[in-house]
């Protein structure tokens, strides 16, 4: 019946249909897809909950400034230090950048109008000196600060000195020039190496261009989808969801399209007619890859349970990519593989009645080898990953600073660091704290005994609500910074009938940073739980799901211990974000575990005829070198998002690629199948495979399986 139902899919006539009807949907998802950019939140405080601090100080923040103000801090330098003449051309300088259309008119601690060269700031040394001038550009206005920056640059520059742009605004400058174009970078980039990898494994000039044309349907129709939900439904997308969707959507969908393949051409060995090779391999290998993904849809909309906005925005943004892809991969791509018949395999076009290659390849010989001693091999290799599960406690996962945030020396953090070597406060991202009016004074009072800020501004009233900004004396992003806020909170939370909440930039990031540890202890145990229930209701057994799920959890520990040692003592990070375990864990064990369903399915499918060692050594050799492409695939294309100046991007993309490939190459080729071996057929308990017939020894297996091969 499930056969039938396949055949279907791609059959002589039916096979036109289906092409036909995806080619209709890509040219109407085309048209929106495009448009996903323009729907992107990448505002920090749109990624908060409700629940934090900062966020409800936002409501109240909001009749005392528009959102669409870009603070934008000038920071000028000179080494032998600043005279009198350097001083007035400075003044001249911020008061002629205060003429720039979209400028608004600079305010004094007591919120009064002012020129910007009379709120001037000279460091104690007399080696820098400041300024600020505030833009507001609209809605749209982040979008035009590269052109401002640059004009800042031609009007501000002072001979003799060096000129930062730094603040808000510099800062989101410099971030859209780096990130210009990085969409369409980041797509080539992975297109680029999906087809080298696919060129080597298939050796084919051809065959490659089926898995990417299908990837490149998935993307686009999974791109408008979420472009939809975004516009209507208040879907969380920022700039991280939409990259990691591009690498999600090819590396997942490559690695579908290898296992549908690989089938495919197996049963072309066996069947004649390639219709019919095709119902074949649909029926045996869409289980495994529907499970697969099953995995992975559900693993990641267990993040929408987090409180960080973004987090929870992943979740659905990642669940779509592959859902998409799944439909895409078993449906479009066998009708094209039908449809262009045996020789888009050429030179290599697998002929009928022919043995299938792998059942003699490397894998095949890898199986023989550990089928002497499988116990000793798992326990030395479980014991190796748990060696290397220990440079965890190298991991600095709490947050980076804005001058550590980068792979790249950029003109805002360089003219920020300035500032804190100079023992100027930043008056760009002061700390905000709103309260009642009645009790503002003795707030303002409380602000005085911290340490940390500068002299707190005159409070400023609204509707019976007063705001009181003081500027950090520490870089706005520093653990130093958010140690600061604790204090500030902690200071005026004791004014009685104050009702103060505590906001700005800082609050804002340490309220990420508390959010994001709250969602690593909620969020990987529900992963790790749904992906048991799937295995256990996959392979009808409890054992190997405790087992399977084991393994992956020893690689997650070993990839990310290494990492650690990686970016500590090689690529010299400081640290990485709060959010980096969850990312990597939640990557490693929805796509991790899919190797070891494409694995398992195979000697659960093999195990009635041949018991579960021989088995073990049969899927092995059949499903190791599709699975070793389909890794180093999802490895590469992962490995993309390290070409991002950004360091958490970079963490994502090397932690997770060193996973799969730990997966494809040690976990499942080596510790998974030693296991097999060893546990032999109760592997499979409680299920009635558990009590099949006396079983061989794992030489005997290796021996039965060699008698197989011609």
């Amino acid at each position: 019946m499930h056969r039938q139902i396949a055949g279907r899919l791609t059959g002589r006539v039916t096979k036109w249909i289906v092409l036909a009807a995806w080619v209709i949907v890509v040219i109407a998802a085309g048209s929106v897809a495009g448009k996903l950019s323009g729907v992107q939140d990448n505002q920090a405080s749109s990624w908060l909950p409700a629940s934090a601090e900062s966020t409800k100080a936002l409501d109240k923040l909001a009749p005392f400034q528009d959102q669409n103000e870009i603070p934008t801090v000038l920071v000028f330098s000179k080494d032998s230090g600043l005279t009198e003449a350097d001083l007035t051309a400075i003044g001249q300088k911020l008061d002629r950048v205060q003429q720039i259309d979209g400028a608004i008119p600079a305010k004094g601690l007591d919120g009064t109008p002012t020129q910007p060269s009379k709120l001037m700031q000279v460091s104690p040394d007399g080696q820098v000196a400041q300024g600020q001038v505030t833009f507001n550009f609209g809605k749209d206005g982040w979008n035009k600060l590269p052109d401002v920056k640059d004009e800042i640059e031609k009007i501000a520059t002072v001979p003799g000195t060096t000129l930062y742009v730094a603040g808000p605004g510099g800062q989101a400058a410099d971030s859209a020039a780096a990130f210009a174009g990085i969409d369409g970078k980041l797509l080539y980039s992975t297109i680029i190496v999906v087809i080298v990898i696919l060129l080597l494994t298939y050796r084919s000039p051809l065959l490659w261009l089926l898995p990417v044309i299908s990837a490149g349907v998935a993307l686009t129709c999974a791109q408008a989808v979420i472009y939809l939900l975004a516009k209507h439904a208040d879907l969380t997308v920022n700039g991280q969801s939409a990259g990691i969707l591009t690498v999600l959507v090819f590396g997942a969908g490559t690695d579908y399209a290898l296992l549908l393949v690989a089938r495919y051409r197996e049963e072309l060995h066996r069947h004649e007619d390639r219709h019919e090779a095709m119902a074949f391999a649909l029926h045996r290998a869409t289980p495994a890859i529907i499970a697969s993904a099953l995995t992975v849809v559900l693993g990641m909309l267990c993040l929408i349970f987090a409180d960080m906005n973004s987090t929870a925005g992943l979740g659905p943004v990642a669940a779509i990519g592959i859902g998409v892809g799944l439909l895409v991969m078993i449906t479009l791509l066998p009708a094209l593989l039908v449809i262009f018949g045996r020789w888009i395999f050429w030179p290599r076009r697998p002929a009928y009645d022919t043995l299938e290659p792998s059942a003699t390849g490397f894998w095949a010989r890898i199986g023989a080898r550990i089928a002497p001693r499988p116990r000793l091999v798992w326990v030395v290799t479980a014991v190796i990953l748990g060696v290397c599960s220990l440079g965890i406690v190298q991991l600095n996962a709490h947050g980076l600073a804005t001058k550590d945030a980068y792979t790249k020396d950029f003109d805002s953090v360089l003219g920020q660091q300035v500032l804190i070597d100079h023992r100027l406060a930043d008056t760009s991202s002061p700390v905000q704290i709103v309260a009642n009016a009645d009790q503002a004074a003795a707030v303002g009072q409380a602000l005085r005994g911290v340490d940390g800020i500068g002299e707190a501004s005159a409070p400023i009233v609204k509707g019976g609500v007063a705001l009181i900004q003081a500027p950090l004396e520490s870089d706005p992003t520093s653990k130093t910074a958010f140690a600061t806020v604790d204090d500030v909170r902690a200071a005026v939370h004791q004014v009685q009938g104050a009702d103060a909440l505590v906001g700005g930039g800082s609050a804002i990031s340490a309220d990420i940073e508390q959010a994001s540890a709250h969602d690593n202890k909620v969020i990987i145990p529900l992963v790790l739980v749904v992906v048991m229930i799937v295995l256990m209701v996959l392979l009808r057994a409890l054992l190997s799901p405790l087992l399977l799920v084991a393994t992956v959890v020893l690689s997650f520990g070993a990839s990310l211990g290494l990492s650690s040692l990686v970016f500590r003592h090689v690529f010299g990070f400081a640290g990485a974000d709060a959010s980096l375990p969850l990312f990597v864990f939640v990557f490693l064990v929805a796509l991790g575990i899919d190797y070891n369903i494409f694995l398992m399915t195979r000697v659960r499918e093999e195990t009635p005829q041949h018991g579960t060692r021989r088995a073990s050594l049969i899927a092995l050799g059949s499903t190791g070198g599709v699975i070793t492409s389909a890794g180093l695939v999802l490895a590469a294309t992962f490995s993309v998002l390290a070409t991002l100046p950004l360091v958490a991007f970079a963490e994502i993309g090397f932690a997770v690629a060193l996973g799969v490939l730990l997966d494809t190459m040690i976990v499942r080729s080596v510790l998974v199948t030693a296991i097999n071996l060893d546990v032999g057929s109760r592997i499979w308990w409680p299920s009635r495979l558990d009590r099949a017939g006396a079983e061989p020894t794992p030489v005997e297996a290796a021996e039965q399986v060699d008698a197989l091969e011609p």
